[in-house]
């Protein structure tokens, strides 16, 4: 249990205008509209039916198609597809979840054990060890034990079941998109836009659903102890975020084995397009989509979401809110999400119902619209949300200094402040990764003079999309924190994640529809039903980027406030980076995301190799496999992904989660800080350039296939040897983009959380090497 000084200088000036009783009644019922609009998005995309027959009650009849025929073989094969790439994503996923469900066993036994030992598995209740006049009695260590153990099961069980539901939302919509893109580029996008929005709204009403009731269950024991209710329910964030990486790192190696494997071979070497039905890889391909982009990401954006929460809760148990018992005050994290909801529910209806898509140019405007859209909206409502929801006046535990005085209109700059810093990231993201602008069209040129300069370009444009989203970043941090000090900055990152529905649905919007032109591929639907799921596909490659940018902007200032609530509960009175301990802990932090990414890229490679290696001999001794007489083996690459992804992810989840643990106790709180501070640092700043990188080499190929433009035309097009050059380098992306870059996000969000999850343990116990104290 913490012991640490609360906000007494200064009492919470004005009662707030919202009661507890309708904070009560505005999260849940924000949560259950947003499920309820989910399912009314998924009963519409559930009327297109993915067979040959007359049009249904929803008009979606697949008769009057652009190309004219209604071929029922055809639309056969197509559900034949869907079903083979939703079998192979259930079994993976089955699969990872067993290894999941032991670690998530022994991990919860680990800190029951761990907390539970720092009172020695006390069950009585004790006075709290702080500058309170009323004598308030905090709940045993044991009972605080307990309830974290029981918040990381949560916490992990909901990250699981938002990352397999986005995957069976996914596999379920990617057929009909095909099949919609039949009628034209507005129906499939339609079809892919409410898919994304239906994973959108479950995952963040779900998380948020669960996170309230969770809390006020504990409520039920800790009483009016808020300290020990709220570093309880830090597990929930801890058990998400430990999903989340294995998610990302396993589904991550899982589709660029598959992806490294079939691009290399069927395009370089056979010369065969994208989704090929004959390439062996194009199966394991489409499924990798599905467990690394749709679930990972799912898995990911919850951790930010419940990290960036438990850590505006737990410093908000500290401040002038936490001692007047404020429940409404608490709750304004919550409600920002609950809020946020609303918001995107408005937004989503701009592009399905007001400025829907009718041509292929309409496509990459209406899903920037999105952003653009659900920041306006969202700002008047966070404004209103602060003004209503917090007393006029409150202070906030600064560690190593006077308490913080905030007023409530300060909270508003705080949460827009990290709001608009993202759609500034979502934005620059665009910039650097779409071909509508020079950039990438500046990478696509440079495969005139093969592979390596298209490498350099693309490096370089990495390196150069740091620095706008790190001075976003910074502005926010600086803000934010100058107006409320820690508090400030973990409001910052709710912010950016206020419009999560929405960011969620234009990022899952790119999976479905690159699995969709996979589809029509292999399904032999022609070149104009392909035309128009790659222009689909190009902006969901934008769309993603966009996502990935929001996810690590977010993961920065998650980081920094669970940092902050980290030294507070850890009785840090100061980092001080030029003290031996901090600078030793603060160059190895810095060292560990290019340790963790050379084990992801390793691991890739690995896989690729194996990949690489059985879709050579399956050229080599099928015959009549090139001239499609005869199908391949797909399931020998699916079993190669799943098996290498499963086998790979251990070693860099490990390094992930034991480093905490062992800095912790081995060498103390000062030294795990430095470590913590490093790691956000060296990590925010890669994982933008890796994502960024590898996005672009994407759209400079996608750029070159296309030939839209003069400059396209004159690069050639598939099969040329500058589009030779550009499917290298995005086979070179391709793990920077999946795998080691969306995971650094992770890396850094999960290490401070656990550290923050883990901080009585380790000042009670940590230092065995260094010692105790600065």
């Amino acid at each position: 249990m913490m012991a640490s000084s609360t906000a007494v200088g200064v009492e919470a000036l004005g009662a707030t205008l919202v009661t507890p009783w309708a904070v009560q009644v505005f999260i849940p019922a924000s949560a259950l509209i947003g499920i309820a609009f989910a399912i009314v998005q998924w009963s519409i995309v559930a009327k297109i039916p993915v067979r040959s027959g007359a049009a249904t009650d929803g008009g979606y009849s697949l008769i009057a198609d652009e190309g004219g025929v209604e071929d029922a073989s055809v639309i056969a094969k197509v559900a034949e597809i869907q079903e083979a790439i939703s079998l192979g994503a259930v079994s993976f996923l089955t699969t990872e979840y067993w290894y999941l469900a032991i670690f998530m066993t022994l991990f919860t036994a680990i800190i029951f054990l761990f907390l539970g030992s720092v009172d020695g598995f006390g069950r009585e209740w004790k006075p709290c060890d702080r500058s309170d006049p009323t004598g308030k009695m905090c709940a045993p260590g044991t009972a605080v034990a307990l309830f974290s153990a029981v918040a990381f099961a949560l916490g992990a069980l909901t990250s699981t079941l938002s990352g397999f539901l986005g995957m069976k939302i996914a596999t379920y919509a990617n057929a009909r998109t095909t099949l919609q893109a039949r009628k034209g580029v507005g129906a499939a996008f339609a079809v892919a836009f409410r898919s994304g929005s239906v994973m959108g709204f479950l995952l963040t009403a779900n998380g948020l659903l669960v996170l309230f009731l969770a809390i006020l269950g504990f409520k039920q024991y800790f009483g009016d102890d808020w300290v020990g209710l709220y570093e309880a329910i830090a597990g929930y964030g801890l058990g998400g975020s430990s999903v989340a990486l294995f998610g990302r790192v396993g589904g991550g190696i899982y589709t660029k084995a598959a992806d490294v494997g079939a691009d290399l071979v069927g395009k370089v070497e056979r010369n065969i397009p994208e989704d090929d039905p004959r390439n062996p890889a194009v199966i394991a391909d489409n499924v990798g989509d599905n467990v690394g982009d749709i679930a990972g990401m799912g898995a990911d954006l919850f951790g930010s979401f419940a990290e960036s929460t438990c850590a505006a809760l737990v410093i908000s148990s500290l401040s002038s809110m936490g001692t007047d018992l404020d429940f409404t005050a608490m709750s304004f994290p919550l409600l920002i999400t609950g809020s946020g909801i609303l918001v995107c529910l408005l937004t989503t209806l701009v592009a399905t119902d007001i400025q829907v898509v009718d041509t292929i140019k309409d496509i990459e405007p209406s899903l920037k619209r999105q952003l653009l859209v659900s920041s306006v909206l969202m700002t008047p409502t966070i404004l209103a949300v602060s003004y209503l929801c917090l007393p006029a006046q409150f202070s906030i535990v600064v560690a190593g200094h006077e308490d913080k005085v905030v007023k409530n209109w300060y909270m508003f700059f705080c949460v827009a402040a990290g709001l608009w810093a993202g759609l500034i990231i979502g934005y620059v993201t665009e910039y650097f990764t779409s071909h509508q602008y020079s950039p990438v069209r500046d990478v696509a040129d440079a495969c005139r003079t093969g592979a390596a300069t298209n490498i350099i370009f693309g490096l370089a444009l990495g390196y150069k999309s740091v620095i706008i989203p790190v001075f976003a970043i910074a502005g926010a941090v600086y803000l934010s924190y100058t107006l409320a000090a820690m508090y400030g900055i973990a409001c910052a990152a709710l912010g950016m994640l206020s419009t999560l529905s929405t960011c969620l649905a234009i990022d899952a919007y790119g999976p479905i529809s690159d699995n969709a032109g996979g589809i029509a591929e292999m399904a032999e639907m022609g070149p104009r039903i392909r035309e128009k799921t790659d222009a689909l596909d190009s902006a969901g490659n934008t769309t993603a980027a966009i996502g990935k940018g929001f996810a690590i902007g977010s993961a920065a200032l998650v980081s920094l406030a669970l940092f902050g609530a980290y030294v507070n509960r850890a009785g840090i009175s100061e980092v001080n980076v030029i003290a031996p301990k901090e600078f030793v802990g603060l160059i190895v932090g810095a060292m560990l995301p290019y340790w963790f990414s050379a084990m992801t890229m390793k691991s890739v490679g690995k896989a690729a190799l194996a990949m690489v290696e059985e879709v050579r001999r399956q050229f080599n001794t099928i015959a009549g496999l090139m001239e499609g007489t005869v199908k391949p083996d797909y399931k020998k690459c699916v079993m190669i992904s799943t098996d290498a992804s499963l086998r790979e992810m251990i070693a860099p989840g490990c390094l992930v989660m034991l480093t905490p643990i062992i800095a912790g106790y081995l060498f103390g709180v000062y030294t795990l800080a430095g470590i913590l501070a490093g790691a956000l640092v060296s990590g925010v700043q890669m994982a933008i350039s890796a994502s960024n990188t590898g996005g672009a080499w994407d759209n400079a190929k996608k750029y070159i296939e296309a030939g839209n433009t003069e400059q396209a035309r004159a690069l050639g097009r598939k099969g040329s040897a500058c589009h030779k050059a550009a499917v290298i380098g995005d086979t070179v992306g391709d793990p920077l983009k999946d795998t080691s870059g969306p995971s650094l996000n992770i890396l850094i969000k999960l290490m401070a959380v656990e550290s923050l999850v883990f901080a009585p343990f380790f000042k009670e116990h940590g230092g065995v090497l260094f010692g105790r104290r600065s």
